[in-house]
């Protein structure tokens, strides 16, 4: 990987997202050699995913480039790799343009989307993790519309315009409410002649309530400020597959669609040589203990999606989201030095900073550790904590005149297809990326 020799102990970091910038910026300036491994060359805000998707933001307006966010900082290096294996026993990791050897790993790969197991589902159905991933579900939206002009079917028309959105997360409620705008405002000036009124869009949730991990009053006014945008909310029904057209449940209720996004889990994304049943738990997460060690490995580390930390308050591990992960890199951070100055560790102790949903224009609900509100004013406080996570100050502009523009205009100028995505063809490129 041409890295250069030092006399300073090496830390490689695998995954360039929340918790493994935060590291990379808390070693920047200490006597380590930091070297970041990622498969893209950009960081992304996975937050506004749903925003690309919806024709809301372009892609680059939330990415950002690695090697930008650590430009200047002395001994640190980025290399485009993907990692094939990691060998414990020589301390060495294995990756698509060579070996490299490491003093301290660190695994902060993030999450995927977990289909379960159902493969009809994972085939046919859209996830919504990854940049491409959102390009792809907007251009299929826009595919399908396109393609109800043209079919005199009105059964083929409205399978064409209905969206099932399986999983009433952050994720799921805050696209089922863009979905919903568009269509309110949207779609009828650019599709005048398709009778778009009878496009629907349905949220499914197995649970009985959305937003299961935020307080009950979020949870009833998220479903409240839905339902006055048109979206049909189902609770306590559970999705059991699909074949492109046909969404079945585990009851009677079966939804004609083209389109099923599928926002239901999310599993920690494993690498070859940490998968071991004794290092796993659920949901492919590496078990950590309070310093962020991966149990029974020495000079293994792991933050953020992939680490599964119990504690007294968290025993099924820290909420899979940003704040834990950045908190994570932060106190991992301290506590590698304090390794390698020979001082005791630090456990670590998450501060929850509450957690937040937009649901539309004006409508957010917003749970913080003493407060709770919901409306207008949290929608204006979801968009500046999303403006201030944001990475690089340009990306902060375009995404702040973005949204001015799209709550003055009501309009989402990005639905473009830049990249045709044809969903009959997904089945044989899955075959194909899993040979």
């Amino acid at each position: 990987m041409n890295i250069p020799q030092s006399s300073n102990p090496r830390v490689v970091i695998v995954g360039g997202g929340f918790g493994g910038i935060a590291l990379a910026k808390k070693l920047s300036k200490k006597e380590v050699q930091v070297v970041l491994l990622d498969k893209h060359n950009y960081h992304n805000f996975q937050p506004l995913l749903y925003q690309v998707s919806t024709g809301g933001l372009e892609p680059d307006s939330i990415a950002y480039p690695i090697r930008k966010v650590l430009q200047g900082y002395p001994n640190f290096f980025f290399r485009l790799a993907q990692v094939q294996e990691v060998k414990t026993d020589t301390k060495r990791i294995k990756t698509n343009i060579g070996e490299i050897f490491y003093d301290y790993l660190v695994v902060a790969t993030g999450s995927e989307t977990n289909f379960f197991g159902n493969k009809g589902i994972e085939t046919k159905g859209m996830a919504m993790k990854t940049i491409p991933q959102s390009l792809n579900l907007r251009s299929l939206i826009l595919e399908n519309f396109e393609q109800a002009l043209l079919t005199d079917d009105l059964h083929e028309r409205d399978a064409l315009m209905n969206f099932v959105i399986v999983g009433g997360g952050p994720t799921g409620v805050e696209l089922a409410g863009a979905l919903a705008e568009i269509k309110k405002g949207i779609l009828p000036k650019d599709y005048p002649d398709l009778d778009t009124r009878r496009a629907q869009i349905n949220l499914i949730q197995s649970g009985g309530r959305i937003l299961p991990a935020m307080s009950e009053k979020a949870s009833e006014k998220a479903e409240k400020f839905l339902e006055e945008l048109g979206v049909n909310v189902w609770k306590n029904i559970r999705v059991t597959d699909y074949d492109g057209k046909r969404v079945t449940t585990n009851t009677k209720t079966i939804f004609e669609a083209e389109t099923l996004v599928w926002a239901a889990g999310v599993k920690a994304v494993g690498l070859k040589g940490l998968d071991g049943e004794e290092l796993l738990s659920r949901g492919n997460r590496l078990r950590v203990n309070e310093f962020h060690q991966v149990i029974g490995l020495d000079g293994v580390f792991a933050i953020g999606d992939v680490a599964q930390m119990e504690t007294e308050k968290f025993p099924e591990g820290h909420p899979m989201m940003a704040q834990p992960a950045m908190q994570q890199g932060k106190s991992l951070g301290d506590n590698i030095v304090r390794m390698i100055e020979e001082k005791p560790m630090k456990p670590f102790v998450y501060k929850d900073k509450g957690s937040m949903a937009t649901v539309g224009r004006n409508k957010a609900v917003v749970d913080l550790p003493k407060f709770r509100f919901q409306g207008v004013f949290a929608w204006f406080v979801w968009m500046f904590v999303h403006l201030y996570f944001l990475i690089g100050f340009r990306n902060r502009l375009v995404v702040f005149i973005n949204w001015v523009y799209n709550y003055v205009r009501f309009d989402r100028e990005a639905r473009l297809i830049i990249r045709p995505f044809k969903k009959q063809n997904k089945v044989e490129r899955h075959k194909l990326m899993r040979d």
